[in-house]
């Protein structure tokens, strides 16, 4: 299912804008020359397809954006989720553990105090909804 883009209506309407300016300023120009309302015509139809063009631009570029910004947020929930885990954990010291999370993946780094704290530190990330794999890069101290 695919998200409504919420500036949509915005581009929209000024997109709109810039066709009834253009297009009013155009009808002038053309009233005053000899088959000026064909030139017009023209290019109104030229102004129209570029307004479409750059709405389709914008539209992906936004688009685009609020994936990134969305993929970032989710990162962050799953970072944050971690992070609290480990320090409900008996077994782990968050402060010797980094949590970092990028597009799903999360990063173990920092020292820990025995390979079974190693694991379980592995287990906790992974247990995790969104976290697609762990690269547990902690080191036995």
């Amino acid at each position: 299912m695919q998200e409504k883009n919420p500036y949509k209506p915005m581009i929209v309407s000024g997109v709109l804008v810039v066709a009834a300016c253009l297009s009013a300023s155009l009808g002038l120009a053309g009233c005053e020359k000899e088959g000026g309302a064909e030139e017009v015509g023209r290019k109104l139809d030229q102004a129209a397809e570029s307004a479409g063009d750059q709405l389709e631009a914008t539209e992906k570029s936004l688009g685009e954006k609020a994936e990134t910004a969305g993929q970032y947020m989710q990162d962050s929930a799953i970072t944050a989720k971690i992070k609290t885990e480990i320090l409900n954990d008996s077994e782990l010291k968050v402060l010797q553990i980094g949590v970092t999370t990028n597009d799903g993946v999360v990063t173990l780094s920092g020292t820990v105090d025995s390979q079974l704290s190693l694991k379980r530190a592995a287990e906790v990330a992974q247990s995790n909804q969104g976290v697609t794999s762990v690269e547990n890069n902690l080191v036995v101290k």
